[in-house]
């Protein structure tokens, strides 16, 4: 009789559970997921898909304003939030489904309600106990938000994405890249937005030039950016509107207050610390390199271990841990060179090293910049540019980052994420035929290094 019910319990159904599941159980072994809310988890029902099906609605603004400059006649255009609500919501009803399906068709148990890890090799669900020789915890992350006067009349994402009706005036809170999706999101359906952040930019993390050009665009798109600010507290009136005060003594009025100051991992009440697993101060659960755990026996994937919290990082993660535990297949997970994306408007797709990143890294660097107005624009009337970075190593000519803030930059970047990881030479760039007429031609056809002008020096 086989020593345990199970070859692995995994508590939580996103991306990375599921992903390492269903692989798992595809090689033969006996594998359960335990999820207390619904199949797919946050990337899939609270995050990035139904954030990009908004984003997309956000976009036709945008199309019905240019055609005009290409001899389109087109009828002041009507938006119904209801209707794409309900149209975003059937789909995610679609995809969880299909989660399920692939679940099922792996020979997965699916087990509903809440995993409590009561020992190395036991898990409690609802009082009753189930054993495996591994545990996987992919529990995922949570918004977070300060502990000030009126916070409990916040939302989140997870509320901004099914508001009943679509609020005039919206006030955010953060500067992250949550943050400044919705606030496009909100922006191209017609809402007034103010944007309310701590540090000077936006987008702390990311290339500094990146950060300034999407400040600019944003501003340019009339959405409101107050920097440098703090929120004191947040009234709400007799009429349900809100107030929020800054540290400054200023008031902003809106209809919603949504924050989007930061995420926490989901690790809280889960029976980790109890069995010996180490946690970090924010409750972040410490892995090695194969996902391990100080419990030898205990595996962590994805925002449960606030790494790099993006989903295909969960899902490598995960089958990583199926390769080496279930298919002979010893394997770990690259964290080095991981492209990413921002779906603001406009939109940023970055991979690598950040300029400050490299001079820290590999001192002396070379800039290749490009900041230009796409074609379209030029019948459209729009005045936004498309802004390109590349930052090289001097010594050895290796394209350490490329950076991009402009209209379809992630699907842009996602191409030269390959060059970037494979260890292109800039010479290798410049060889490149570029495609003509394109915006991401001009990758290959910089060739003037950029000398940034010194900084004037503070006065004493």
């Amino acid at each position: 009789m086989a020593r345990y019910d199970f070859d692995m319990i995994t508590i939580g159904a996103g991306s990375g559970g599921v992903a390492s599941s269903r692989r798992a159980g595809s090689y033969g072994a006996r594998v359960a997921i335990i999820e207390e809310l619904r199949i797919g988890g946050t990337c899939v029902l609270r995050g990035c898909v139904p954030k990009k099906l908004l984003v997309y609605g956000a976009q036709f603004a945008d199309a019905f304003e240019d055609a005009a400059g290409f001899g389109w006649t087109v009828e002041p255009p009507k938006f119904d939030w209801p209707f794409l609500i309900a149209a975003k919501n059937k789909e995610l009803d679609r995809l969880e489904q299909i989660y399920v399906n692939m679940l099922r068709n792996s020979k997965v148990e699916m087990i509903d309600g809440r995993g409590i890890v009561v020992d190395p090799h036991t898990v409690e669900v609802a009082g009753r106990r189930y054993t495996a020789e591994n545990i996987l915890v992919a529990t995922g992350g949570h918004p977070t938000v300060p502990d000030i006067p009126g916070i409990e009349h916040v939302i989140s994402s997870n509320e901004a994405l099914d508001l009943p009706t679509l609020p005039r005036r919206v006030i955010i809170v953060g500067g992250g890249y949550i943050a400044v999706e919705f606030a496009g999101i909100f922006r191209g359906f017609g809402s007034e937005v103010v944007e309310i952040i701590r540090a000077d930019e936006l987008l702390r993390g990311f290339d500094d030039d990146v950060r300034v050009a999407l400040g600019e665009e944003m501003r340019g798109r009339g959405i409101e950016l107050h920097t440098r600010t703090q929120i004191a507290r947040i009234d709400k009136d007799a009429r349900g509107e809100f107030t929020v005060q800054t540290a400054g003594g200023h008031e902003i009025a809106g209809d919603v207050v949504m924050y989007a100051t930061g995420r926490g991992p989901n690790s809280k009440g889960l029976g980790l610390p109890e069995v010996g697993v180490a946690m970090g101060q924010n409750g972040a659960i410490k892995v090695d390199e194969w996902q391990r755990t100080s419990v030898p026996s205990i595996y962590a994937v994805g925002d449960v271990t606030d790494r790099i919290n993006l989903t295909p990082v969960a899902i490598g993660e995960g089958r990583a841990i199926a390769e080496t535990l279930f298919n002979n297949n010893p394997m770990t997970f690259d964290h080095d060179n991981v492209p990413s994306a921002v779906f603001s408007n406009p939109p940023i797709g970055a991979v690598g090293l950040t300029e400050a990143e490299a001079r820290q890294q590999h001192g002396e660097v070379d800039i290749y910049c490009a900041r230009f107005r796409p074609m379209k624009n030029t019948l459209s009337g729009r005045n936004e540019r498309i802004f390109m970075k590349l930052v090289v190593d001097a010594k050895t000519e290796r394209v350490l980052g490329c950076h991009m803030l402009g209209p379809d930059a992630p699907e842009i970047i996602q191409g030269l994420a390959i060059a970037v990881k494979c260890g292109a030479s800039k010479r290798m760039f410049d060889q490149t035929v570029g495609i003509h007429p394109s915006a991401a031609e001009e990758f290959v056809t910089m060739r003037e290094k950029f000398v940034r002008p010194p900084q004037k020096e503070a006065a004493e």
